[in-house]
């Protein structure tokens, strides 16, 4: 199964749709898009239902695929306003808007060079431009940081995060990269072997836990030994000490046996909950069919 009963209302802003290659990401927005057919149950995007009204849905929704699909001979500034021609926008406004949109992305001074002269982060920002060009009101996008060094990845993001803050554009952003999803969403859909696992804002995937770390310069084995005597047993993490917080108390005994060791003390604070143990133990499903949906919304408000 690429999706098994998954059932989810994804609210505005820019929300993060993560999970491990093979998890069923671009099947779930293949099927939003209306271009494969679920084996069972359904999915509406903007109010609409994704399998009798996909024209309808595609012409409100803009989409930037994983994978490199754009003709090399061809300038950015054409294929942009092909683009922008192919959703019914008029040729005269449809090049006006393709040099918005190039200009946005960081493109104007290259948009007329062929794009098969591009690096990969130029091409990555052109098949950005052509998902805005028709002025989406939702866009839909598929591992946007595929195949971008470090700088490149980071310049995309912050594109993003304007397109979702400075233009009021509601986005799906599909990544297996949980460090670059944190960054820039509102709120996070994260899903394993076509299974929801959860779905909730940043935030909460963050709060604190009921965990304290503690780190000190030297002696961390001394104190986890005194620790456990006072009836706190401690488990290790990188080079800090791991211990349930069972009250306020704990934060003076460990201040108080780090000074009697006589420990320089780095770090005593609350640990929060990190969004990657959310795929710690994920479960495994076999079968290779193509996708099965309860129901799935994406919505504008």
């Amino acid at each position: 199964m690429a999706l098994d009963e998954l059932t989810v209302a994804i609210e505005p802003g820019v929300v993060g749709l993560v999970g491990a290659n093979g998890a069923g990401k671009s099947t779930l927005i293949k099927i939003l898009l209306g271009l494969v057919p679920p084996t069972d149950g359904s999915a509406q995007v903007l109010g609409m239902d994704c399998q009798s009204e996909g024209e309808r849905v595609r012409a409100r929704v803009g989409y930037m695929p994983e994978h490199d699909c754009l003709p090399p001979d061809v300038s950015a500034a054409e294929f942009v306003t092909h683009m922008g021609r192919m959703s019914g926008i008029p040729a005269a406004a449809a090049r006006e808007r393709a040099a918005d949109v190039l200009r946005h992305v960081g493109l104007h001074e290259e948009r007329y060079r062929l794009i098969g002269g591009y690096s990969t982060g130029m091409k990555q920002r052109v098949k950005l431009a052509q998902s805005l060009v028709h002025d989406p009101a939702l866009l839909l996008l598929d591992e946007p940081t595929n195949g971008l060094d470090p700088a490149g990845r980071e310049a995309m993001l912050v594109l993003i995060r304007r397109i979702g803050t400075e233009f009021g554009i509601s986005v799906l952003v599909a990544s297996h990269l949980l460090s670059e999803i944190e960054q820039i969403c509102d709120s996070l859909v994260a899903i394993d072997s076509g299974r929801l696992l959860r779905h909730a804002s940043i935030a909460s995937f963050t709060e604190h836990s009921q965990v304290l770390a503690v780190e000190v310069e030297e002696g961390a084995n001394a104190l986890a030994a005194s620790l456990a005597e006072h009836g706190h047993p401690v488990t290790f993490d990188d080079r800090a000490l791991l211990l349930h917080l069972s009250g306020e108390d704990l934060y003076d005994l460990v201040r108080d046996l780090v000074v009697d060791l006589g420990l320089r003390l780095n770090r005593l604070e609350q640990r929060r909950h990190r969004v990657e143990e959310l795929f710690a133990d994920p479960p495994q499903n076999g079968g290779a069919e193509i996708a099965g949906v309860r129901r799935a919304e994406v919505s504008d408000g």
